[in-house]
């Protein structure tokens, strides 16, 4: 399944789901800054769009409220946000590294990391003939 593309303000609304596990529409409300936090109404309409987008689902119902919870994983939609980006560059990633380097950005354990997962991924596909 494809995973569906999210807006900042729904990013934000799914870190609090997968922080905080299910919850109902005025739970995740509540839980943004106070003095950032959108309408009731607004987070109800993301919550919808959401469900929509199959990245929420219904799981229960307590009272009046449903209680959601998260269908699309943190590592899923961050996997879709850097492919996204990724195509900015025509999906070449040395553009990216360079600037992540120039900038200090990119330090000798994310280089460690990286080299690791490599291996790994190479281990995995076996020989090249």
């Amino acid at each position: 399944m494809a995973q569906p593309r999210l807006s900042k303000l729904e990013m934000q609304v799914m870190e609090l789901f997968w922080e905080h596990g299910p919850q109902a529409v005025r739970e995740i409300q509540e839980r943004f800054p106070e003095k950032a936090r959108p309408a009731y109404t607004t987070v109800q309409t993301v919550v919808n769009r959401l469900e929509a987008k199959g990245a929420l689902a219904r799981a229960r119902k307590l009272g009046n409220a449903h209680i959601f919870e998260p269908t699309v994983s943190r590592n899923a939609a961050q996997r879709r946000l850097v492919d996204e980006f990724l195509k900015l560059f025509g999906g070449r990633m040395q553009p990216l590294m360079s600037h992540l380097v120039e900038s200090g950005k990119l330090t000798l354990e994310d280089v460690a990391e990286a080299e690791k997962k490599l291996h790994e991924l190479a281990k995995k596909k076996g020989p090249r003939k």
